[in-house]
């Protein structure tokens, strides 16, 4: 069993390895297990409820009775993807969903025009997405995420678990493929994502997406032209991208 490197540097992580340990067979998650083991604390699952986010959701879901469920909402999301909140809601019976919008005092007075998003879009995510995330989760011992290996970039070596600061972070869906992803949908009957017919397959905030082209990488129509490739929630503490590997 390899041992999981800490945050900061310098050693492995107890919690994570003893969590391996139990719940890591043969490079698989036993995501059920895992999330009812006591060790795990108080967790969330945070969703874009984007293109993928059904499949988490709904496995997710599956797995606990209720678990709760943070959707940052920047203001900037399409009226589709509002719109298919509802929709995940009421189709997988939904109780705990809780909008997480950024602190409207610090809006007005860094996005007053409210086009921050093409000035500086990397402020315009700390202020609208980053920073509404950390104060939600001060509630929380840990969260899961929908990210996947397949995505490339700085997903491409993600491990099962993960430390965000002092957070346990959980991908379970690392190994999943597109193909996968297809099958999993049409398996358990999951609704799509209306935007997914227009050839939006990541799907962000309506300033900063456009479609992906045919054969292109999914998210290549995030950021489209801007030297950007992750909206920030997903790095270390100290701005830097914090890995486990497995």
């Amino acid at each position: 069993m390899k041992s999981y490197d800490s945050w900061p540097p310098g050693g492995s992580d107890p919690q994570i390895d003893a969590l391996a340990r139990r719940h890591v067979r043969h490079d698989q998650l036993d995501l059920a297990a895992l999330l009812a083991d006591v060790d795990v604390g108080n967790i969330a699952l945070v969703s874009s409820f984007g293109a993928e986010s059904a499949i988490l959701i709904h496995m997710v879901s599956s797995a606990l009775e209720r678990v709760p469920i943070l959707f940052i909402d920047t203001g900037k999301h399409f009226p589709e993807t509002y719109a298919y909140v509802e929709t995940l809601k009421a189709a997988l019976n939904l109780r705990d969903v809780t909008f997480v919008k950024p602190d409207s005092k610090l809006v007005r007075e860094e996005d007053p025009g409210g086009n921050l998003w093409r000035v500086n879009p990397n402020m315009c995510c700390t202020i609208r997405k980053n920073f509404a995330l950390q104060d939600a989760l001060t509630k929380f011992d840990g969260w899961i995420s929908g990210r996947k290996r397949y995505q490339g970039g700085l997903r491409a070596n993600l491990p099962f678990m993960e430390r965000d600061g002092t957070l346990l972070k959980i991908n379970p869906l690392i190994h999943y493929t597109q193909d996968m992803i297809k099958a999993y949908f049409k398996q358990h009957d999951l609704p799509l994502h209306p935007l997914l017919d227009r050839g939006y397959r990541s799907i962000g905030c309506a300033t900063c997406t456009i479609p992906a082209k045919e054969g292109e990488d999914p998210r290549s129509g995030r950021w489209s032209g801007v030297d950007k490739v992750e909206c920030g929630i997903h790095l270390g503490p100290s701005g830097s991208i914090s890995r486990f590997q497995t």
